[in-house]
């Protein structure tokens, strides 16, 4: 067996370490202290392997139920902890994946700057926060975590007091006393406006303030003004693909409240710029526009009479005051006590910011005028508007078909809908977008799911009116699978005048077609995904589609990896997703439009997880060409973007990523391409079969599933607002993506990341090709690269554990052996094609973090067993459903992954 090398552990892991020890010691007590401290040890000593401590009894039976509670919880934080050191030490950071690395990298291979910022004209960076259910640890917890951030980072800068006074070492152990006094479970299942509430506190706490300073750096090393072209998305509040709470009401509250977040930080920052530009006429020059608008301001106190900056932003204030008042149905938190008109938009607000920028640039130069304070308030408006982030809404393809075919029924229009074919709802949805004639009316009587349907987008329309089209701008259809899917669309945004018909370009007089919001389809499943070119070239046929397509400049597809891996498994949703992506390369040049991808990712490498940056950059050549958008959800959301600085980090490095997969030269030759897409082609195949046979053709599949996993018990957690499956079934095929990935997670199987790519790797015969593969072609590189990362994180002798749960033995033993069988040809088949003696040789950072915790979620799965076990035989007592939900809790923090 190959030696692995010591676990060193950062001394931020030793410092809160110690300091959580003596916090279970002083609340605890020292009896769970020891115990715990032995269970730890003991653990420890199994993991590394040391000489006789393979058969070390580590004492978990000897603990009651409550005692087993507060072990679990000291473990769940130090998990926490550990995450947070590791993140302070740059863990998470990746080798060149910063913008001034990025541009050099660039220039080495002969990609000029003026390249450089002729794509960042037209590009768009979006991360997509999303409601999915993943995140395990509630708010609170998090908040606490994150002050200890704050804390550590004063430790770094020498400090040894707060600007309260405080102690910062008596401070940190005072937070991490207060977590383990916090609950850890919700009691109560989270409502749309609870998600809407936490997404508001990242994209007001972090978003808001680290984008604008971002863009500063992003100046200096671009040594000109960088386009605006990072910009944040939601989909909560808008997202009722399987969420029936999702309404218009959330929808409103979901704007309102983002409105309202990002308009109070505009009037702190104006209100701070009035207290700074002190400067008075009797000294300095002040133009024509900075005393136009002081002179329009209304304020005439005799104290800034010579102060037109002052006055000026007094103006500014007040007219922002009132806009707050307009758009939120409130005053502002400190209203102002002169009358101004309101902003119609966010530019007119920017206008008169940057008139007092070139004020201050005409009188002395740029030191005033750039930068600074204003400059990022200059900067926040041009990104965040008045809206904060764009927010997408998302239903199901049969839900349009229904709401539609009532819609035309009630019209008169078209009896049967539903019965018509392809062709013949292509037909007539044109010819109803070709006219104006609204199909709605104030005297029908529709069904609840049409009138909440017509309402949502009645919403939409009235926020486009209040905030600015910004603030809408996608409409994704889940499941879409035609042409008519996204036409319907646009049948239901014309109700409400967020389509308008008009003549196509050529085709005779009239204005042209216009879409305020775009429909965008999501393919999900591998049929779906191979479906896709077709689909959309007979979208962008369409003479009024081009139309819109080519005015707005783009048009955006949406790619799943959640369903797509549960539908055909890691390897073959990995490739399919590629494939789709290069296949519909072609049909937008050939329509003259460019094409905008919007990934559909997970936390969870088995729903598209891993490095943002490495994805990015293995995208297929010439298919992201300066425009993605990417969903982040869950724990994704707290380990990214929980600090400004850790945001700063991953906003950079997608930026980064999507710069040199735009600009970067194809690396390979037409010959190497062709080769490697057959390998692919061949494995995939393979992998494909070897998955579909396991998961859908295995008589009592979906039984092993449920019984050797905890997947009925996750739907306890009460983390999310929508259900855990589609529809009232145990079907595999309905049951959501994110429980299916976390439930194997638990079990630490981790079946979605790598099933059936051993199979693959065994039965291709030209292992050198596969090996040319892994070293020289990115796709490939990363592919394998997130597959080692869940088979370090998975453990067959665990899992074996959870499979004797299973009660059917015969059923147990020929699933699980199937399952054991494949790992082992997956980590053998990694090995040998990345050249290897171990998982993780060529990876120490990521091997050291991942084996420092093996030893903390090794007692956390063996309790939750045999919590399951009791709780499944009929054990009534409520601290077992406690203590498995806490297991689940504690468990998903260690592997930093859920669903």
């Amino acid at each position: 067996m190959t030696e692995l090398p010591p676990i060193t552990n950062n001394p931020d892991i030793r410092f809160l370490g110690k300091l959580l020890g003596d916090v279970i010691r002083a609340y605890g007590g020292d009896t769970l202290f020891q115990r715990t401290e032995y269970i730890r040890a003991a653990s420890v000593d199994r993991h590394r392997g040391l000489e006789g401590a393979g058969g070390t009894d580590l004492g978990l039976d000897r603990l009651d139920i409550d005692e087993t509670l507060d072990f679990v919880r000291g473990f769940m934080l130090f998990s926490m902890l550990a995450n947070l050191a590791e993140d302070r030490q740059g863990v998470a950071a990746e080798e060149g994946a910063d913008l001034e690395s990025a541009l050099k990298r660039l220039a080495d291979e002969g990609i000029d700057h003026k390249a450089v910022m002729a794509l960042l004209d037209r590009a768009l960076v979006a991360p997509v926060l999303t409601a999915h259910p993943t995140e395990v640890r509630r708010k609170s917890m998090i908040d606490h975590r994150n002050r200890i951030a704050e804390l550590m980072a004063m430790k770094d800068r020498g400090l040894d007091e707060t600007g309260d006074g405080d102690r910062i070492d008596e401070a940190i152990l005072r937070q991490i006393a207060l977590l383990w006094q916090t609950r850890v479970l919700r009691r109560e299942r989270l409502y749309v406006t609870d998600e809407v509430e936490t997404a508001l506190s990242y994209l007001r706490d972090v978003f808001l303030p680290t984008l604008p300073a971002l863009y500063q750096k992003w100046d200096r090393a671009l040594g000109e003004r960088t386009p605006s072209f990072l910009r944040p998305g939601s989909w909560i509040g808008g997202d009722r693909d399987g969420n029936p709470f999702v309404t218009a009401d959330s929808q409103r509250i979901a704007l309102a409240k983002a409105s309202e977040a990002v308009l109070g930080y505009y009037l702190d920052g104006v209100n701070a710029l009035g207290a700074e530009l002190s400067i008075s006429t009797d000294i300095a020059h002040a133009d024509a526009d900075v005393l136009r608008l002081a002179e329009a301001s209304g304020d005439t106190a005799q104290s800034r009479a010579d102060e037109p900056y002052r006055r000026a932003l007094s103006g500014i204030y007040a007219r922002l005051s009132a806009t707050h008042l307009a758009l939120i149905g409130k005053p502002a938190p400190r209203p102002s006590a002169l009358k101004g008109e309101v902003y119609p938009d966010p530019k007119a607000f920017r206008a008169d910011l940057v008139a007092i920028a070139h004020g201050l640039a005409a009188e002395g130069g740029a030191s005033l005028s750039s930068g600074g304070a204003l400059g990022r308030l200059i900067r926040a408006v041009e990104t965040f508007g008045f809206h904060l982030a764009t927010l997408d809404m998302r239903q199901n393809s049969a839900v349009h078909e229904r709401v539609v075919a009532e819609l035309l029924k009630v019209a008169g229009v078209e009896p049967d809908y539903l019965a018509l074919d392809e062709a013949a709802r292509v037909k007539l949805l044109r010819a109803e977008l070709s006219n104006a004639r609204p199909l709605t009316s104030s005297f029908a009587d529709y069904s609840e799911e049409t009138s909440g349907e017509l309402a949502i987008v009645r919403a939409a329309a009235e926020a486009h009116a209040k905030y600015g089209p910004g603030c809408i701008t996608n409409y994704i259809v889940s499941m879409a699978q035609s042409v008519s899917d996204l036409l319907e669309i646009n049948l239901m945004l014309k109700e409400f005048g967020l389509y308008r018909p008009g003549s196509p370009s050529g085709s005779g007089s009239g204005s042209e077609p216009t879409a305020a919001i775009m429909a965008v389809p999501l393919f999900e499943t591998i049929g779906d995904l191979e479906a896709a070119p077709g689909i959309m070239t007979d979208w962008l046929s369409l003479p009024e589609i081009s139309t819109i397509a080519q005015a707005r400049g783009h048009q955006e597809v949406m790619i799943g990896y959640s369903d797509s891996n549960k539908d055909g498994g890691y390897l073959t949703s990995t490739w399919s997703l590629s494939k789709a992506s290069t296949a519909l390369k072609p049909v937008f040049e050939q329509a003259g439009v460019a094409m905008q991808l919007f990934h559909g990712r997970g936390g969870a490498v088995g729903r598209g997880g891993g490095s943002s940056f490495a994805a990015i950059r293995a995208q297929p050549p010439g298919t992201v060409q300066g425009r993605i958008r990417i969903t982040e959800q869950g724990e994704v959301i707290a380990g990214k973007y929980g600090t400004r600085e850790s945001a700063a980090t991953n906003l950079e490095a997608m930026a980064s990523a999507t710069l040199l997969a735009s600009l970067e030269p194809d690396q390979f030759s037409r010959a190497d391409t062709k080769r490697f897409g057959a390998a692919m082609d061949v494995i995939s195949g393979t992998a494909f079969k070897a998955y579909r046979d396991l998961v859908y053709g295995t008589e009592g599949f979906r039984t092993f599933f449920r019984q050797m996993t905890p997947i009925a018990e996750i739907s306890g957690l009460k983390i999310g607002s929508r259900p855990a499956s589609r529809k009232k079934s145990d079907a595999i095929e309905d049951l959501r993506a994110i429980p299916w990935v976390f439930s194997w997670a638990q079990a630490r199987v981790m079946l979605p990341g790598w099933y059936g790519v051993g199979q693959a790797i065994a039965a291709f015969p030209d292992k050198g090709l596969l090996t040319e593969m892994a070293e020289g072609w990115p796709f490939f590189a990363a592919s394998l690269a997130n597959m080692e990362m869940v088979l370090a994180k998975s453990d067959m002798r665990i899992a074996e554990r959870y499979a004797a749960l299973v009660e059917d033995a015969a059923l147990r033993d020929s699933v699980f052996g199937a399952i054991r069988d494949g790992w082992g040809k997956a980590h053998d088949g990694l090995l040998e094609i990345t050249g290897q003696s171990r998982l993780l040789d060529k990876h120490p950072a990521l091997d050291e973090s991942i084996r420092l915790r093996l030893p903390y979620i090794e007692p956390l799965n063996l309790l939750q067993i045999e919590l399951i076990k009791r709780r499944r035989a009929g054990e009534t007592d409520e601290r077992i459903g406690e203590g498995i939900l806490l297991s689940i809790n504690a468990i998903a923090t260690a592997l930093r992954n859920s669903g």
